[in-house]
């Protein structure tokens, strides 16, 4: 009744956008085919269940028209808080201290510092300038044509809203919610595209200056030190950042079709980097269906008629540092070649809401070398600016590429076409691709932007601590290579080369890239085995060779050869897709694996089952029954045993890599997917881990059998809804990001979009998706929790691609923005 009375209100937009649809599907084949019927005269909304929206139009403007209104109508909340942080406008209506999310991870600064970072962008017309530049470097016309109607799509549903009458508490009638500008827009876009950079550098840039008094008198860390301290600081970031699995899979291992791909990235639930669905077409033009981060509008991973692709966070650092050094009684000038160069200063302000609700002004002084910004820490850890200073150099600062790649990606017509996209533009900010196509083809690709430094020039350039961060990063928690230069020299910046698409980039053509008929994937590891079977080679700044796995690869790649084998205990060989969605939502643990069985033995054999922690005795002799139980060795819902082993394991890795536990059985380069293995449960920090996990569960007041429903929830409307999967140092595929121990803190982090789709010789792509938070980040949204539900429940939205199947929605509704 309520759907009826809906339509009613908009009666000749239903009639229109009806007989559109229905010339589309009298037409021929999904609309972006060939022979199709031209677009309607005005962009048109078509929702489907679950709110998805099918935005079509005849032109790429009005195709952008659609999607930013459709986008500000679930999420403008969202969306306006983002623009407050890339107009450097937080401390004017939020205060100061509050928290910003400007990278990978959420709530990473502060408001404060967030404003001072994005205002010197804006004040050095960072943006503007790369807007001055023609395609390639600049936006391809098609870009600009979609942007300048999102702002016309955003701001018309804003006019018609208005402030004070938005339905998320979260700012209804709030003073910083505006009509946004195209500007707005790329520099949104552009702050996605540095994030990557953001989380570890920031801070040390906004608050860099000489070190004075007992500070500088301080003695210097040696390389060794600093070195361990970076390495241990961005593991533990990485842990809580974005990542992702992607696999794709070839016509050999494809049962009933020529082509797979799963999609499973792991972004923040809340802010800015939500991600959310759509499908846009321009008959004749383009027709893909699929995510994208929210505000952006275009798809970032998902498919179109002949291709799916997917992106996972890569193993290369996009950043890098320069040494230089300072002269101690006039630390702003620094050497290079022999001769004193004066830094440059820059007077940055920001306006502050003090406490009584009056404006003040924070001014401060920000600093430049010939590299670029000065900074004093690197993920927190101190980089003292006293005898040298640390210059930043960020290979995306002057992209906006990334915005020519999407748009091209989401053209593609086969997994060739893509590596052609990807070289061309270079516009990938820190992401490897993963694709396959109709023809059968599977594709793995890490070929992004990425600092010229060819192992040659590491071996010239790099300083003691850079060597060891550059070399001897991994394998801890999958730690990029960081490259610290010798900023005394200006031969050891990063060269221009010719091929490459901006200066400073490394050759497109010597990046990894990987098409087989059987499978490739990628689950953050650097590209080394995207297929065991063809080892990769590359420069050393993409990441490393022959060092081990993350738990997480290996059941990726197992999942795969075992499917394709026909050995993991399902009917048949090769993959569909319900033995997909069945396989990742197993949500099988790696770690349970290898040492669930040991870790119950050792259980069962201490003495008088008491354990020493700190002091005192814990009596672990509960715990044996209850893990024994839990044969699965899984993490859906109603598992019992899997909270216990999942804090355990936590504290028995201590923020180290997985290789760096106590293996009987130590890692082996020619059998990686297997080694280590063999837990020495007779090493005392098994123990002390094991002990101190049944501690942490009795004082937080959980039962050591509770089923992971119980503590591993999402509050939505009041309601709390449990959330299968588990961290990725479990080597579980689904990776979901806990609260405390006691599960009172809500699930904010992990699978996001997750996409599967098969291409069969003819025909439409079948595609099933869930997007686990929902659409909608209003809590008054009929889109806010029904896909975190079906999520929940380990289901599927099945995807309706084609007019017909468009059509056929029970759900829909449809909106003609004339």
């Amino acid at each position: 009744m309520a759907r009826r009375r809906r339509r009613a209100r908009l009666p000749m937009a239903v009639v229109a956008a009806v007989a559109v649809m229905s010339t589309l599907a009298a037409g021929g084949p999904a609309a972006g085919g060939t022979g199709t019927a031209p677009g309607p005269d005005e962009p048109t909304i078509r929702w489907t269940e679950y709110g998805i929206p099918h935005i079509i139009a005849s032109d790429w403007e009005g195709l952008g028209t659609g999607y930013g209104y459709a986008a500000a109508k679930d999420n403008i909340c969202t969306l306006a808080d983002t623009y407050l942080m890339v107009d450097a406008q937080r401390s004017r209506y939020l205060g100061p201290d509050g928290r910003a999310s400007p990278g990978q991870t959420q709530n990473s600064t502060s408001n404060l510092n967030s404003d001072l970072y994005f205002q010197r962008i804006k004040d050095d017309r960072v943006v503007e300038r790369l807007l001055d530049q023609p395609a390639p470097d600049g936006p391809e016309p098609e870009v600009e044509e979609a942007i300048r109607g999102y702002v016309r799509g955003y701001n018309r549903y804003l006019a018609e809203t208005g402030a004070e009458n938005i339905s998320d508490p979260a700012c209804r009638g709030a003073a910083w919610v505006r009509p946004i500008t195209e500007l707005d827009v790329y520099r949104h876009a552009h702050a996605e595209i540095i994030m990557g950079s953001a989380d570890p550098l920031l801070d040390g840039q906004v608050n860099a200056a000489p070190a004075v008094g007992a500070d500088a008198a301080q003695p210097r860390s040696t390389p060794g030190r600093t070195a361990a301290k970076v390495r241990e600081a961005m593991a533990s970031s990485r842990q809580d950042s974005m990542g992702s699995n992607a696999l794709a899979v070839g016509s050999q291992g494809v049962s009933g079709g020529t082509g797979m791909l799963l999609a499973n990235p792991h972004f923040p639930w809340q802010g800015k980097n939500r991600m959310w669905q759509s499908q846009l077409t321009i008959p004749g033009k383009v027709n893909v269906s699929g995510a994208s981060l929210l505000g952006l509008p275009a798809v970032n991973i998902g498919h179109n008629d002949d291709v799916a692709w997917s992106h996972t966070v890569a193993t290369v650092a996009p950043f890098g540092l320069f040494d230089v050094q300072v002269d101690p009684l006039n630390p702003t000038m620094y050497l290079v070649d022999g001769a004193w160069e004066r830094m440059t200063s820059q007077r940055v302000e920001v306006e502050v809401l003090e406490p009584g609700g009056t404006l003040s002004t924070v001014t401060r002084t920000l600093w430049s070398t010939r590299y670029g910004p000065v900074t004093t820490s690197m993920q927190g850890v101190p980089l003292p600016w006293v005898v040298s200073a640390h210059a930043v150099r960020d290979v995306n600062m002057h992209n906006l590429r990334a915005l020519n790649t999407w748009f091209g990606l989401d053209q593609a017509r086969d997994v060739h076409d893509v590596v052609g996209i990807l070289e061309t533009t270079q516009g990938v900010p820190f992401f490897n691709t993963v694709a396959s196509d109709r023809t059968g083809n599977a594709l793995y690709a890490d070929i992004q932007a990425t600092p010229n430094i060819t192992d040659a020039h590491a071996r010239s350039c790099l300083t003691e601590t850079g060597k060891l961060l550059f070399d001897q990063a991994l394998p801890l928690s999958n730690v990029p290579p960081i490259s610290i230069l010798d900023g005394k020299r200006s031969a050891c910046d990063w060269p221009d080369d010719p091929d490459a698409a901006a200066p400073g980039l490394l050759d497109p053509k010597d990046q990894p890239r990987l098409i087989r008929t059987d499978f490739a994937g990628n689950a953050n590891d650097s590209p080394w085995l995207a297929n065991p079977a063809q080892p990769l080679t590359y420069p050393r700044v993409m990441g490393d060779t022959s060092a081990p796995r993350s738990l997480r690869t290996q059941e990726l790649i197992l999942t795969a050869q075992n499917r394709i084998n026909g050995t993991d205990g399902l009917p048949g060989r090769g993959f569909t897709p319900e033995t997909m969605g069945q396989l990742l939502f197993a949500d099988n643990s790696r770690a349970a694996d290898l040492a669930l069985d040991a870790t119950v033995t050792m259980c069962r054999n201490v003495a008088f089952g008491l354990i020493l922690v700190d002091g005192n005795l814990v009596n672990v002799s509960e715990a044996c029954p209850v893990l024994a139980a839990w044969k699965s060795h899984d993490y859906t819902s109603d598992s019992r045993g899997s909270w216990l082993f999942a804090n355990y394991w936590s504290l028995l890795l201590n923020g180290q890599g997985v290789a760096k536990l106590p293996w009987r059985v130590p890692f082996d380069p020619k059998d990686p997917v297997h080694t280590p293995n063999s837990l020495d449960t007779g090493n005392s920090a098994v123990r002390d881990a094991f002990g101190r996990a049944v501690l942490a569960l009795r004082k937080a007041g959980v039962p050591l059998d509770a089923p992971l429903s119980d503590v591993q929830k999402v509050t939505r409307g009041g309601e709390q809804i449990p959330v299968h999967g588990s961290i990725g140092q479990l080597g579980v595929l689904n990776v979901i990001t806990p609260g405390q121990v006691d599960g009172t803190q809500d699930v904010v982090f992990g699978s996001s979009f997750v996409q599967q789709v098969r291409f069969t010789a003819e025909g439409p792509p079948q595609a099933f998706s869930v997007l686990a938070y929902s659409q909608s980040a209003d809590p008054e949204s009929p889109h806010h929790a029904d896909q975190t539900k079906l999520f929940s429940a380990g289901g599927w939205v099945t995807g309706r691609f084609t007019e017909e199947q468009i059509a056929a929605s029970p759900d829909l509704l449809i909106k003609v923005l004339d």
